[in-house]
This record gives C-alpha cells, structure tokens and sequence, in this order.
C-alpha cells in the first residue's frame, strides 16, 4: 500500500481534488504544478514554467495545459479539465479512478473498458517536461488526441488573445514547434511515437483560475491552441510526450523517461517525503546554486530565506557540507551589497551569523569555517557599527531599525502600500541576532585571530548590550520579552520573535528568563502546526488566513502560524530541557505528517490558520517549513541518543 493515500472515491469531488496539488520541478528554477486532477486554479498553475536568462532569469509559463483525448468508434473522450466561471468543461476528471505520487505524479483514468495511465516528469537541470501516456486496457480501436494551451508569459502575469502572438508552427523531429513571443525559446513539442499534427490555431478565451478570484485579484486568461496532435495507441502500448527548449530525439523519449524515473527520490514514508520536497527547492543553474523560498511563486536566492533554510536543507537533511557551503558562498557573492552597504532585510545579513554556526555545529570545524566566512562576517558586523540606511547602533549597544513605510523585519506583509506590522525601533529579533553575531565574532577572533580595533570594538558592543537589554526589553507584568521598544516605549503583544533570546547560540537574558520567555510562547503561541504570530489575547489577532488581499495580508503576521518557527522553539526547549522535551517536538512535527496529502502533496505549507482546524496556505512547498520541520528531527533524534 502506498504511504501517500488517497480517497479514490473522492477524486471526481471538485471540492477535494482542486485543494491539492502536485508539484514536479527541474532544480534549476522550472516547475510544473497544478491540482491532481490537472484543472489550474492559480495563474502560477501549468505544466511547464522555465526561468529565461534573457528575461532576467525570471520563470515563465510557456504550456499551461495538455488536454487528452481518447477516441473509439469517431466518440471522443476528453480527459481534460478547464474552468469558465461557474462551468467546468470539458469535465474529464470524472473519469480519474486513482492518484498516486509516489515517486512522481502518476494520473489513472478509466472510461468505458479503456483504462489510460498518465506520467508526469520534470528532467532535473534542463528545461523539459516529459509525459508517459499508457493504454493499460481497451477493447477496440483507439486513438489519443494531444491539444496544447500556450501562454509564454510570467508567471506573476495573465495573457489575452492578441494579434501580436505568432501562431505558426516549424516542423521537428517527431513533432512541431512554436515561439508566440521575440525573445522567448521555442517550446519543442515532441512525441515518441509518429503522429499527425493538425494546425488549427484558435484562442480559448476567458479561462478563469479560481483560487486567484477568491484571493480577489485577476483571474481570467485566453490561452492559444494552436492545433493538436493524433495517433493510434494499441493495448499495453506506451508513448512519451515532451515539451522543451530545446529540440530533442523523439526515438530516445521512452529510454529517457525510464532514466529519469530512476533518478526520483521515493516518498514511502515521513522523511522521504521532506527529503523529497527539499531537493525540489534547489536551483542550481549555470554557476550559480540557490534555494527556491517556496514554490510557486516565490523567487530564488532570497538572503533571509536562504540564511534560515540552508542549514535544514542541507546539513540536518543528508549531511551535504558540500553543498551547503557553495549556496551560503553564492549567496554572499550574490548578495554582496545589501550584506554590506544596507537593505530592507534589517536583520538578514545578521542571520548569515547563525547559518555559519550550524556549520560550525555539524562539522566541529570552528577554525574552517572562521577561515573561510570570518572575514565577510567581520565586514557584516562592522556595516552595522559605521551605521546603515536602515539601521543605527546606539550607545546603549542596541540596533535602532527604522525606514519610513518599510516593513524591516521578517513580517514583510503590506496593506494599500503600507506595512501591516513596521515594528520600527528596538527589534527584539535584529537585537538578539546582533548579539549573538558580536559574541561569535569575539570568540572566533579569540580563538583564530588577533586583538585589534575590531575585538576592541565589539567588547564595547557586547558590554553595552549586556548592561541594557535586560531592562529595555523584559515586560514584568507579562513575563516576557517586548516584541520592539519605540519613540513610545514597549510594544508588549506576545509575539514569537523573543524566540531568538532562547535559540541562538549566544543569548543577552539569563536561563531563568529563558525559560519564562519559552513558557509564555507555549502558552500563548504554540499549536500543532506551528507557532502563532501573535497571541489569541491579542484584540488585534486573526487566526484565519482567508477573503480578500487586505483581510489575508492583515492576518497572516497577525495569528496565523508559522510552521518553520518551530525550529527555534524547539532548539530552545532543547537547550534548556534536554530529552525530556523529546515526546513535545515529537508530537510538534507529526502533525504535518497528517497533511502530506493535502494543498502541495508531499511538502510543508508556508502558513496555517492559527486556529482548529489548522487549514494550511501559502507556497504549497516552503523552504522555510520543510528546513526546520527536518531540523527539529535532526535535534529529536540527537536528544534521543543522548538520553541512551
């Protein structure tokens, strides 16, 4: 039996199939990704978007959709699914008996005695999408009808019928091609099998994606059919459909595809499937490896969301220093100047500080990593001494984070063009940070360098945050830290970014005020699907992450849970309990195993709704929640063989 169940009953319901999704990509920045009965209900839906250099790098939907259609005695079949509004049509999904993805997306259709099997791979490093079509029983005469629908756009846009688009076709080997836009690749449109091609270009128009419309933004698209393809399949017999940027030998399809199904991770039980879903955030194009923040939407390489997720990704998931190191030095290669000169991330290039202590952590190697980070850390910590755009040190030692309409912190989100939570001021998070990167600094020097104006510095620093954290920051009447300290004093609402307090390496509070700060957030933020962006006491708190833009982006930092602010929950309830928190974590990180069949199948949600039932949202992949649910793991069995 396989470990990712499905109801079979239940996939011809619109209203279970639609709310989960499949997701295939190339590790390069490609992806393929719809529901599991092949309707998009997002604009970022489709089979096949690629990233194009001459685009910037950003990714485009050039295959939306591949409409099957099976033919018996002149009667047609189509398998395929589109919405129009209130109207599904064609309604092929009522004709799926079974969904499997283990190890990739396999779709079975039964339709009278004909049962039809369908295959979806997505080649690792290239720009190809590979389809196995099965016939797995018929009895009569049967012939397999293929329709594109192009839409060679980004994948944060809409396409409509235009005159501008190129309708025509050049002839390939074992199929056709098309490029509707200058300056896209041709997409390659091969079969395995001979086949004939009938060009007949026309636009579908007004195909409408669900999940944008509820979210209240535009959901309408017209996409060009330019024409289809038709064949004859005998029983038992396979064929292979690709679509790429590149041409490709129709004869080696099916020897490809069998390669390429070689090559897939299983996902047979809990760590495979997260082991799985992390190798799927992985973009390594040209000289350049980076971390996808969450598919689909989000983009690559992002500083903060790298920092965070590399560790979880990498060391804690099968071990690979390799690549660990190679992203963080891409990452700072790429990211030179907002680690250095300023951005709008106040508190991310301090996170570069923690990513190289979990090396330090994994490997036991202080002196190589210092070696080979140290001076970069150096530069990051004194950017943050002479002053930065967006924040100042102050005498009291404290980082003073503040630019006017900029949401400087990790909670981003804005309504009409202004942040929901600025929080400027007194960051507890950037502060916690600053210490910890100041104290690691001190040490490494200590250890693997040599006094100077830089040790003398950060002395100064760590004396004066040691002097005023405490009394700036602790709440008495609430026993915990101020989220931020402002021109108006303490902002008190409980909020998980006192986390940092307990989780880093080096903290500015005592044990004794650690364990107060762990108690409130486990009284007040702690679910089975992760810690609450803010207390349910809170007047301000909306647990649900629904309706339109403005009510979603005002709930999501505003009780709504994040799954990946476990890992500093937990790390934190570890260091300061050790194995007795063991059956806590334990049960913290099998609640999403419960969800591995629903929104993005076999990954980690973004979001959740802070409250019962605990309905996951957001990027159906995240980095962020798939690294620190396999670093919390990592910490459970460690603490286990340590009680032993």
């Amino acid at each position: 039996m396989a470990y990712l169940q499905f109801n079979k009953a239940e996939l011809v319901n619109l209203e279970y199939s639609l709310k989960r999704e499949l997701l295939a990509t190339n590790r390069a920045g490609g992806y393929c990704n719809t529901t599991i009965v092949g309707c998009n209900t997002r604009k970022y839906h489709g089979l096949m978007a690629v990233p194009i250099d001459r685009f910037g790098g950003h990714r485009y939907m050039l295959l939306s959709a591949l409409d099957e259609t099976l033919l018996q005695h002149g009667m047609p079949f189509n398998l395929g699914i589109h919405c129009y509004g209130d109207i599904y049509e064609p309604r092929g999904h009522k004709y799926i008996v079974d969904f499997e993805m283990d190890p990739y997306p396999v779709i079975t259709y039964r339709v009278g005695g004909m049962l039809f099997k369908k295959e979806i791979l997505f080649v690792v490093g290239a720009g190809q999408l590979l389809i196995r079509y099965t016939l797995l029983d018929a009895h009569s005469h049967t012939v397999l009808r293929l329709k594109p629908y192009l839409a060679f756009r980004s994948i944060h846009a809409l396409t409509v019928a235009n005159p501008d688009a190129d309708t025509h076709y050049r002839p390939e080997e074992g199929g056709v091609s098309f490029c509707l836009y200058k300056g896209f690749p041709r997409l390659h449109l091969q079969i395995s099998k001979k086949s004939d091609y009938v060009h007949a270009p026309d636009w579908y128009k007004n195909i409408v994606y669900k999940e944008e419309y509820r979210r209240g933004f535009d959901c309408q698209e017209d996409l060009l059919v330019p024409g289809f393809f038709e064949l004859p399949l005998e029983k038992g017999e396979s064929i292979v459909f690709s679509a790429s940027t590149e041409p490709v030998s129709h004869r080696n399809l099916k020897a490809q595809f069998t390669r390429e199904a070689k090559r897939r991770m299983p996902r047979d039980n809990y760590d495979d499937c997260l082991k799985a879903a992390a190798e799927q955030l992985f973009a390594e194009k040209g000289p350049l490896s980076r971390i996808c923040t969450g598919f689909s939407w989000h983009e690559m390489g992002g500083m903060r969301e790298t920092c965070i997720a590399l560790p979880g990704l990498t060391l804690y998931n099968n071990g690979d220093v390799k690549r660990f190191e190679k992203i963080l030095s891409d990452l700072m290669l790429e990211q030179k100047k907002p680690f250095l000169k300023g951005s709008d991330q106040v508190e991310s290039p301090l996170r570069l500080t923690e990513a190289v202590q979990h090396l330090v952590k994994f490997t036991g190697d202080a002196e190589g990593a210092w070696k080979k980070y140290g001076k970069f850390l150096k530069q990051v910590i004194e950017s943050y001494m002479d002053g930065r755009p967006e924040a100042q040190l102050h005498e009291n030692g404290l980082l003073w984070a503040q630019k006017p309409g900029v949401a400087l912190s990790w909670m981003n989100a804005y309504v009409d063009g202004r942040p929901v939570t600025e929080r400027h001021g007194y960051q507890v998070e950037t502060n916690c940070l600053w210490y910890n990167a100041v104290c690691f600094a001190l040490d490494m020097e200590s250890c693997f360098g040599k006094a100077g104006t830089f040790t003398k510095r950060c002395a100064e620093v760590k004396a004066a945050i040691e002097a005023n954290f405490y009394n700036l920051f602790w709440v008495e009447a609430r026993h915990h830290l101020a989220d931020y300290v402002d021109e108006a004093g303490q902002n008190v609402f409980t909020r998980p970014n006192q986390l940092y307090a307990c989780s880093l390496p080096y903290s500015p509070v005592s044990e004794e005020v650690q364990a107060e700060i762990l108690h409130a957030v486990d009284r007040e933020l702690v679910t089975t699907r992760g810690i609450r962006t803010l207390s349910p006491k809170n007047p301000l708190y909306r647990s649900r992450y629904d309706g339109n833009q403005i009510e979603r982006d005002t709930a999501t930092h505003n009780g709504c849970t994040r799954p990946w602010l476990l890992g500093a929950y937990v790390d934190a309830s570890f260091k300061l309990f050790g194995p007795s928190f063991v059956r806590k974590a334990q049960e913290l990180v099998d609640g999403f195993q419960e969800d591995l069949n629903i929104h993005g199948i076999a990954a980690v949600a973004e979001i959740y709704d802070g409250d019962p039932p605990y309905i996951p949202h957001g990027a159906i992949n995240s980095a962020l929640s798939v690294a620190e649910i396999i670093r919390v793991k990592y910490l459970i069995k460690q603490n286990k063989e340590e009680s032993l």
